[in-house]
């Protein structure tokens, strides 16, 4: 089955959709959007590094997202605005990433792969690696869900039930790391966020609780992922860029629907219980 490219990518694919629709809900609740930036922009210093060093990408790319998680965890409220924080470090990994490859000599590389994604030339290695990492997110995120939920939505409250907030955005931060290695190769470094945040907004009209906003936000990654799939094969268009085109379809549909569709049963709700 796994000899057939199509399944491997669409295996490759659903997997990371998984895995980011959960874990962009706490992105966009605890408003880090920027931090998956900076996140996935380092990792094109980590390319760099493993083709210097002629290690594989995956190794390279979560040893320096993990390295950015864990300064950006460490210098976060000591006196550096978080926002600057994550600016700086993203574009000056990023430019540094670029500059590194540049001076690669010998070696072939598709920039583009990594920047934008090649979901269609995920081999077999590359879909145990997924999974494995696809995998480990999701039951880092299954076991640290209370303790990840309540430091977010109340640091106070999760300090005084004996969790450490710290420590619980250290955690979040390393299983953003780990997704954003692994998705390198199906979105690329440059659409890694819009893969963590888009479906996690869209899903947040629906949502009236944060495990439903969560499992809605999955549904979405999902159909965008194949949807996404199906639309470039018909209209021959890069294919992690039209997995992202079409999330932003639905949510810009799901914001339709919420403005005008939902005040209406509303106000008719409201105009029964009245009667």
């Amino acid at each position: 089955m796994l000899d057939d490219f199509l399944i491997r990518a669409t295996l490759a694919g659903v997997g990371v959709a998984l895995a980011a629709a959960p874990l962009g809900c706490f992105v966009v609740w605890r408003r880090m959007a920027y931090f998956g930036d900076a996140t996935a922009h380092a990792a094109v210093l980590g390319v760099a590094f493993s083709l210097l060093l002629s290690t594989p990408i995956f190794a390279g790319a979560l040893l320096v997202s993990l390295t950015m998680a864990m300064a950006v965890t460490q210098l976060s409220g000591r006196g550096f605005a978080m926002d600057t924080l994550l600016g700086v470090m993203a574009h000056s990994s990023l430019a540094f990433g670029l500059v590194a490859v540049s001076f690669l000599s010998g070696v072939r590389i598709d920039l583009m792969a990594y920047l934008f994604g090649d979901i269609l030339a995920v081999g077999k290695t590359d879909l145990w690696v997924i999974g494995t990492g696809v995998a480990g997110v999701l039951a880092l995120l299954w076991y640290r869900w209370s303790a990840l939920l309540l430091s977010t939505l109340n640091p106070d409250l999760a300090l005084a039930s004996g969790f450490n907030p710290r420590r619980e955005q250290l955690i979040m931060n390393l299983a953003l790391a780990m997704t954003v290695a692994v998705a390198i190769k199906v979105v690329g470094v440059l659409l890694i966020a819009a893969m963590l945040i888009i479906p996690a907004a869209t899903a947040r009209p629906l949502s009236r609780a944060p495990e439903s906003m969560a499992l809605i936000a999955c549904i979405f990654a999902v159909t965008a992922t194949l949807a996404g799939m199906k639309a470039s094969f018909v209209m021959d268009t890069p294919t992690g860029p039209t997995m992202v085109c079409v999330s932003a379809v639905l949510f810009l549909l799901v914001q339709l629907l919420a403005r005008v569709v939902y005040p209406s049963v509303k106000a008719m709700s409201a105009q029964a219980s009245r009667q």
